[in-house]
Protein backbone atom coordinates (compact mmCIF):
# COMPACT_ATOMS: atom_id res chain seq x y z
CA UNK A 1 0.00 0.00 0.00
CA UNK A 2 1.27 3.49 -0.88
CA UNK A 3 1.70 5.76 1.97
CA UNK A 4 -1.12 8.34 2.11
CA UNK A 5 -0.31 11.98 1.12
CA UNK A 6 -0.73 12.84 5.03
CA UNK A 7 2.36 10.99 5.51
CA UNK A 8 4.26 13.43 4.17
CA UNK A 9 2.39 16.62 4.92
CA UNK A 10 3.52 15.66 8.66
CA UNK A 11 5.32 18.44 9.84
CA UNK A 12 8.07 17.34 11.76
CA UNK A 13 11.01 16.57 8.57
CA UNK A 14 13.38 14.75 11.28
CA UNK A 15 10.56 12.33 12.12
CA UNK A 16 9.49 11.58 8.66
CA UNK A 17 12.67 11.05 8.02
CA UNK A 18 13.14 8.33 10.50
CA UNK A 19 9.97 7.17 9.72
CA UNK A 20 11.10 6.81 6.12
CA UNK A 21 13.30 3.81 7.22
CA UNK A 22 11.58 0.07 6.25
CA UNK A 23 9.20 1.46 3.44
CA UNK A 24 10.08 0.80 0.04
CA UNK A 25 10.97 2.62 -2.78
CA UNK A 26 9.63 2.19 -6.72
CA UNK A 27 10.14 3.62 -9.86
CA UNK A 28 8.15 2.07 -13.00
CA UNK A 29 9.60 2.67 -16.50
CA UNK A 30 7.92 1.51 -19.79
CA UNK A 31 6.13 -1.18 -17.58
CA UNK A 32 9.01 -2.30 -15.62
CA UNK A 33 9.51 -1.90 -12.11
CA UNK A 34 12.02 -1.49 -9.60
CA UNK A 35 12.79 -0.72 -6.21
CA UNK A 36 13.83 -1.48 -2.43
CA UNK A 37 14.12 -1.06 1.06
CA UNK A 38 15.01 2.74 2.38
CA UNK A 39 17.79 2.00 4.59
CA UNK A 40 19.71 5.11 4.78
CA UNK A 41 17.66 8.92 4.73
CA UNK A 42 18.87 12.50 5.84
CA UNK A 43 16.25 15.35 7.04
CA UNK A 44 16.70 19.05 5.31
CA UNK A 45 14.67 21.82 7.12
CA UNK A 46 14.47 25.05 5.66
CA UNK A 47 15.34 26.59 9.15
CA UNK A 48 19.17 25.37 8.99
CA UNK A 49 22.16 25.93 6.59
CA UNK A 50 22.22 22.21 4.98
CA UNK A 51 19.01 22.97 3.09
CA UNK A 52 18.85 24.47 -0.40
CA UNK A 53 16.01 26.53 0.65
CA UNK A 54 17.98 28.09 3.58
CA UNK A 55 17.69 31.88 3.75
CA UNK A 56 19.00 34.34 6.90
CA UNK A 57 15.52 35.80 6.17
CA UNK A 58 13.44 32.99 5.62
CA UNK A 59 12.90 30.30 3.46
CA UNK A 60 14.78 31.48 -0.31
CA UNK A 61 12.76 30.17 -3.37
CA UNK A 62 14.91 29.79 -6.51
CA UNK A 63 14.17 27.88 -10.39
CA UNK A 64 16.17 24.57 -8.70
CA UNK A 65 14.88 24.48 -5.44
CA UNK A 66 10.90 25.66 -6.30
CA UNK A 67 9.30 22.50 -5.78
CA UNK A 68 10.28 22.30 -2.12
CA UNK A 69 7.63 25.00 -1.86
CA UNK A 70 4.58 22.37 -2.95
CA UNK A 71 2.71 20.53 -0.41
CA UNK A 72 4.47 17.47 0.92
CA UNK A 73 3.94 14.50 -1.55
CA UNK A 74 6.49 15.40 -4.34
CA UNK A 75 9.54 14.47 -5.33
CA UNK A 76 12.76 17.18 -5.45
CA UNK A 77 15.58 16.21 -7.83
CA UNK A 78 18.77 17.84 -8.39
CA UNK A 79 22.05 17.48 -10.18
CA UNK A 80 25.25 17.44 -7.94
CA UNK A 81 29.01 17.58 -9.54
CA UNK A 82 27.82 17.65 -13.34
CA UNK A 83 26.89 13.83 -12.64
CA UNK A 84 24.96 12.52 -9.64
CA UNK A 85 21.08 13.19 -9.41
CA UNK A 86 19.97 12.93 -5.77
CA UNK A 87 16.17 11.90 -5.18
CA UNK A 88 14.70 14.02 -2.06
CA UNK A 89 10.78 13.68 -0.77
CA UNK A 90 9.37 16.92 0.10
CA UNK A 91 7.61 17.73 3.09
CA UNK A 92 5.32 19.71 4.91
CA UNK A 93 2.83 22.13 4.27
CA UNK A 94 2.75 24.34 1.11
CA UNK A 95 5.60 27.13 1.08
CA UNK A 96 7.35 25.34 4.15
CA UNK A 97 10.09 23.73 2.26
CA UNK A 98 11.22 20.54 4.35
CA UNK A 99 12.70 17.53 2.16
CA UNK A 100 14.51 14.16 2.91
CA UNK A 101 17.02 13.10 1.00
CA UNK A 102 16.97 8.79 0.21
CA UNK A 103 20.46 7.58 0.28
CA UNK A 104 20.24 4.40 0.19
CA UNK A 105 17.95 1.41 -0.89
CA UNK A 106 18.39 -2.57 -0.17
CA UNK A 107 17.43 -3.65 -3.67
CA UNK A 108 14.13 -5.94 -3.51
CA UNK A 109 12.52 -5.58 -7.09
CA UNK A 110 14.00 -5.40 -10.86
CA UNK A 111 17.48 -6.57 -8.98
CA UNK A 112 18.79 -7.29 -12.88
CA UNK A 113 17.27 -4.24 -14.48
CA UNK A 114 19.25 -1.77 -12.06
CA UNK A 115 22.01 -4.16 -12.77
CA UNK A 116 22.08 -3.45 -16.01
CA UNK A 117 21.44 0.29 -15.19
CA UNK A 118 24.50 0.58 -13.23
CA UNK A 119 27.06 -1.37 -15.03
CA UNK A 120 29.73 -3.85 -14.16
CA UNK A 121 30.11 -3.54 -10.42
CA UNK A 122 33.35 -4.45 -8.14
CA UNK A 123 31.47 -4.72 -5.26
CA UNK A 124 28.03 -5.92 -5.14
CA UNK A 125 26.32 -3.99 -2.69
CA UNK A 126 27.61 -0.61 -4.53
CA UNK A 127 24.42 -1.26 -6.56
CA UNK A 128 22.33 0.87 -4.13
CA UNK A 129 24.46 2.14 -1.55
CA UNK A 130 24.29 5.94 -2.04
CA UNK A 131 22.02 8.61 -3.37
CA UNK A 132 24.21 8.57 -6.83
CA UNK A 133 24.13 4.98 -7.14
CA UNK A 134 20.37 4.42 -6.27
CA UNK A 135 19.24 7.17 -8.75
CA UNK A 136 20.69 5.56 -11.88
CA UNK A 137 19.59 2.08 -10.75
CA UNK A 138 16.08 3.20 -10.35
CA UNK A 139 16.60 5.16 -13.53
CA UNK A 140 15.80 8.24 -11.76
CA UNK A 141 17.09 12.14 -13.18
CA UNK A 142 16.08 15.27 -13.87
CA UNK A 143 13.01 14.92 -15.09
CA UNK A 144 11.31 13.14 -12.39
CA UNK A 145 11.56 16.31 -10.47
CA UNK A 146 8.09 17.20 -9.06
CA UNK A 147 6.50 13.95 -9.44
CA UNK A 148 3.84 13.52 -7.40
CA UNK A 149 4.45 10.10 -5.42
CA UNK A 150 0.64 8.84 -5.37
CA UNK A 151 0.90 8.53 -8.82
CA UNK A 152 2.36 5.05 -10.71
CA UNK A 153 5.58 6.15 -11.59
CA UNK A 154 7.62 6.83 -8.53
CA UNK A 155 6.23 5.88 -5.29
CA UNK A 156 6.66 4.95 -1.83
CA UNK A 157 5.75 1.42 0.15
CA UNK A 158 4.39 0.90 3.49
CA UNK A 159 5.23 -2.72 3.94
CA UNK A 160 2.41 -2.29 7.17
CA UNK A 161 5.66 -2.58 10.00
CA UNK A 162 7.03 0.05 12.68
CA UNK A 163 10.99 -0.37 12.47
CA UNK A 164 11.82 0.01 16.38
CA UNK A 165 13.87 2.97 17.56
CA UNK A 166 16.74 0.45 18.77
CA UNK A 167 17.53 -0.70 15.29
CA UNK A 168 17.95 3.42 13.93
CA UNK A 169 21.11 4.63 13.91
CA UNK A 170 21.57 8.57 13.84
CA UNK A 171 24.67 10.43 12.85
CA UNK A 172 25.56 13.57 10.99
CA UNK A 173 24.57 14.30 7.63
CA UNK A 174 27.59 13.82 4.88
CA UNK A 175 29.25 16.14 2.94
CA UNK A 176 27.73 19.47 4.12
CA UNK A 177 30.23 20.82 5.94
CA UNK A 178 29.41 24.17 4.84
CA UNK A 179 26.12 24.11 6.67
CA UNK A 180 28.50 25.42 10.03
CA UNK A 181 27.21 24.03 13.17
CA UNK A 182 24.14 23.21 11.39
CA UNK A 183 26.38 19.97 9.92
CA UNK A 184 26.60 18.41 13.11
CA UNK A 185 22.98 17.86 13.49
CA UNK A 186 22.20 14.45 13.90
CA UNK A 187 19.90 14.15 11.05
CA UNK A 188 21.10 11.20 8.81
CA UNK A 189 19.62 7.68 10.16
CA UNK A 190 20.42 4.46 8.70
CA UNK A 191 19.48 0.96 9.46
CA UNK A 192 21.97 -0.40 11.83
CA UNK A 193 23.96 -3.03 10.54
CA UNK A 194 22.40 -3.23 6.70
CA UNK A 195 24.92 -3.54 4.55
CA UNK A 196 23.28 -1.11 2.06
CA UNK A 197 24.14 1.92 3.73
CA UNK A 198 26.39 4.36 2.22
CA UNK A 199 30.15 4.17 2.94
Amino acid sequence: MKLPESFYQQTNVVKIARQLLGKGLYTRIDGEVTGGIIVETEAYSWKEWGSHAYGPQGAKKTPRNAVMFDKGGHTYVYLIYGMHYLFNVVTNRPDVADAVLIRAIEPLEGVEIMKARRGKLANPFHLTSGPGKLTKALGIDRKWNGKFLLDNEVWIEDFGRKTPSKNIEASPRIGIDYAGEDAKLPWRFTLKGNRWVSK
